[in-house]
């Protein structure tokens, strides 16, 4: 990648600035490297694998979650693709006028919107994916069996970690706790 430094070289300049200053530098250098990681891959797949078949990576990632969740309300696709509902609004207005998904009224409730793929995405999907999990394997190639595991476990933990502890935290980091939940009509003594 011309133009831009290596991991080692970034490493080292972040090292040199901020040696002496007290942070957690290995915890640092993880979530980096997630960042670097994710960016890196997802410019490898949209480059290699989904510009073929016209797809964003947002619209691989909401045809994935339908894929393999089936017909979904829009809501769970979009928490599912780690994207808004507004983004999800346009990525499927894109996707329905390619045919590649169909939204339906929900049967219980007419304001809730559900996502299906069509015949035409389903095709798209079992053609396109084999070449998709053939580039990761491609990312993954240094890795022996055993480390893509164990890097699998790794980053399973870490959104864990966020999953059930992130909110709590950021509430503490804004200054207030949640409020403990009331158990009775009562109020609470002083």
């Amino acid at each position: 990648m011309t133009g831009q430094r290596s991991i080692t070289e970034t490493e080292k300049l972040v090292q040199g600035r901020l040696g002496g200053i007290a942070i957690r530098h290995e915890q640092m250098a993880v979530v980096a490297n997630i960042h670097r990681a994710a960016a890196a891959v997802r410019q490898h797949l949209e480059n290699s694998v989904l510009r073929d078949v016209d797809l964003t990576w947002t619209g691989f990632v909401v045809l994935w979650v339908i894929w393999i969740w089936g017909e979904s309300e829009s809501r769970q696709v979009a928490e599912e693709a780690g994207i808004s509902k507004g983004t999800l609004t346009g990525v499927s207005r894109t996707l329905v006028s390619r045919g590649l998904i169909a939204r339906s009224e929900h049967a219980g409730d007419r304001r809730l919107v559900l996502l299906g793929l069509t015949s035409r995405g389903e095709e798209l999907m079992r053609r396109v994916f084999p070449d998709f999990n053939a580039e990761e394997a491609f990312v993954a190639e240094r890795l022996t069996p055993e480390e893509c595991l164990t890097t699998a476990d790794a980053l399973r933990r870490i959104v864990r970690q966020v999953e059930e502890h992130g909110e709590e935290r950021r509430l503490h980091l804004l200054g207030g706790a949640r409020p403990a939940p009331r158990r009775s009509g009562r109020r609470p003594k002083a």
